[in-house]
Parts: C-alpha cells; structure tokens; sequence
C-alpha cells in the first residue's frame, strides 16, 4: 500500500501543447491518502482513464511528478510500481482454467502451494465461481470472464494500488451490486489504497471515501459524497450528481439579496455584491410543491408540465417564469393546480463563474 502524490501533474497528447485547450489532463495537486478508497467520477472524454494511466505507469505526463510514499515513480513501468490494474473488458488467460488464471499472479511472486490454494479458494467463493473453478476460461460468458479480471486483481495482497477502469461495464445489474459491496468489504478488511474509474454516479458515491470529479481534463471537486450532494464546488458537479441533478438558475446576487427566476428573495447569509455570470443552485429534493393557500406568500407560481413516478418518489417537473425547475416529492402527495415552488432557502447555493461562492467572500 502506498500514499499516491500527484505534484503539478498535468498531460497533453500533443508534442507541443500552447494553452490549457491542448490539456487532456489539466495541471492536479493531490495527495492520495494510503489505504484510501477513492472514485474518478465524470462523463466520458474529461480525463479519467488518462489520469488512472498516468498513475498506472502506462502513461508518463507531459509535466509534473507522481509519487508512491517518498519514491518518483513517473517513469517507472506498471511492474515496478507493483499495482494491479482491471481494465474495462476482461484480461485473461482463454487456455488457463478460472482456478489458473487467478493463481497466475501469486505463482509469479512465488508465493507457497497452500497460500495460493486458500487465497483463490476464498477468491472463487466471492465471485461465485467454485463451481467452474477447473473450467477453462475460453468458454465462460463475457461477465464472468471480468469476474476472474477482478479476482487477479484482488487476490494479490502485497500491492502498492489497486485500479479500476470501469470494471463492471459488462457485469449484469443484479452482480454489479454484490461485486461493488464485496469491494467495499475488501477494501476494509485489507486496507489497500483502490482507485475507481467510473461515469456512473452510483457506483462512485457507493464505492469511494472519496469522490474525484472531473470535467473538461479538470478535478473540480474532491469530496465525501456527502459534499459533493450538499456543496457541489462546481456547477457541473451539482449537475451530474444527484437524480435529478440541481437546478441551476440564472440569478444576480447583492449581499444577502438574490434574485432568481424574476423573484426576490432574503437570506440570512452575506455574498457581496457579485459580478459575471452569477447562478443559484437548489437540489429539488429542497423544493416543496404547494398550494397557494399552502404556500402562504413563501413561494413562487410554478407551471406543472410532467409529474414522473419513481416508486417512492414523484419528480416534478415544470418552470418558474419561464426558467426550468424540477422538484421531488413523496409517492402520494397531490400536486395542486394552483403549484408554488417553496424554496429551503438555507439550501440554496450560490455560483460565480460557475464556481461556488461561500457566504462572507
């Protein structure tokens, strides 16, 4: 296990990068703590994949360092690093048994008979696949190929890192579930430093201490899910995270004054008087639906456009003089014709340049 440290990291795919534009991977300070579980969270093309490679070994930044405990290991190839690495599809030896494939890599550090036949012997159990253990893996389906992928890299308990480039892609839903809790149960029972690639907010926010979330080549939030729900750093982050993700509203703020939606309202909260492109965030978890009667001068006229039943839960979803607004409510509660959107105005957040703005800067 290993402290990961990523110093003034920063990767371009061009020879001669002249602007952040040419970034891939924009410049990241970060201390990657030993033993931590930590998630790469965002959509496809903001720099994940380039940033598991580059603290892999499969890819050397164009600037910047990379650190296990006090050791530079920018350079250095993945053996070196001694990390284990699960790839999006399934890497596996066909002609090898499944009880083969998963005691290929202790039988390469040498470790003995009886270790390697208890360790892939608990192995087999947690991916449920005892019973074909001495079948070879040629002939097995597509997720249970990635299971033995997973197992290689878990079986190894001497490991600096271990990474997951969307391992559960092909996985059904049903084992997706069990394989994401049995990690999270290793995780805690062997305490190595696991580093998780996804573009699946559930994964990520189920798996992970901590959530890295990235858009555009760059970390905009690192956080507890818990963060990332309350206090999104970041527009985007308020966004993706969340279903359906916060509303963001075009606002203009003035100290404890902000107006939103062609509405005015007071906090007990002082922003300052903020320029350029200002916006309010609300989770529709933090707006109620009511009457106008129920509302008592507290809301704001909504029109109803949908209402969607989850199961417990019904999203409504409508606009505020002409802006867009989701809310949820509880599975049951009737949706008035008179609608008023109320506002948790102690959950509101404020943006600046997309960037979240705390009250008193």
């Amino acid at each position: 296990m290993a402290q990961i440290t990523l110093d003034k990291l920063a990767h371009s795919y061009l020879a001669e990068p002249k602007s952040d534009a040419d970034f891939a991977l924009k410049q990241i300070d970060y201390v990657w703590q030993d033993g931590g579980a930590y998630a790469l969270l965002g959509p496809s093309g903001c720099g994940k994949t380039t940033l598991l490679n580059i603290i892999s070994g499969l890819l050397i930044p164009s600037r910047g360092h990379v650190r296990f405990d006090s050791t530079d290991v920018t350079e250095l190839s993945p053996e070196a690093r001694n990390i284990a690495q699960v790839f999006q599809f399934p890497v596996i030896y066909d002609t090898m048994t499944v009880e083969e494939n998963l005691a290929f890599p202790l039988r390469n550090r040498g470790l003995d008979k009886a270790e390697i036949r208890t360790r892939v012997g608990d192995m087999l159990e947690t991916l449920e696949l005892t019973d074909k253990a001495r079948r070879r893996a040629k002939g097995l389906t597509a997720d249970e190929k990635q299971k033995i992928s997973l197992g290689r890299g878990l079986v190894r308990y001497d490991v600096n890192a271990i990474l997951f480039d969307e391992p559960l892609t092909v996985i059904d839903p049903h084992m997706k579930w069990q394989l994401r809790t049995r990690l999270k149960e290793l995780h805690e029972q062997f305490g190595h430093t696991m580093i998780y690639v996804t573009h699946d907010q559930t994964e990520a926010l189920t798996f992970a201490d901590k959530v890295v979330v990235m858009y555009d080549g760059e970390v905009v939030q690192i956080g507890t899910p818990e963060e990332l729900f309350d206090e999104p750093a970041h527009t985007f982050v308020g966004y993706f995270i969340g279903s359906p993700g916060m509303n963001i509203l075009p606002g203009e703020v003035n100290g404890s004054d902000i107006r939103m939606a062609g509405h005015s309202f007071r906090l007990n909260r002082e922003f300052g008087q903020l320029s350029g492109n200002t916006e309010i965030g609300i989770r529709p978890e933090f707006i109620r639906v009511a009457s106008a009667a129920e509302a008592a001068g507290a809301g704001v006229p909504m029109q109803v456009n949908t209402v969607e039943n989850i199961g417990r839960l019904q999203i409504v979803r409508g606009s505020v003089n002409g802006v867009a607004i989701d809310a949820v409510v509880e599975e049951g509660v009737p949706i008035p014709g008179d609608a008023h959107a109320v506002f948790d105005l102690g959950r509101l957040n404020v943006y600046q340049d997309s960037h979240l703005v705390r009250a008193g800067n």
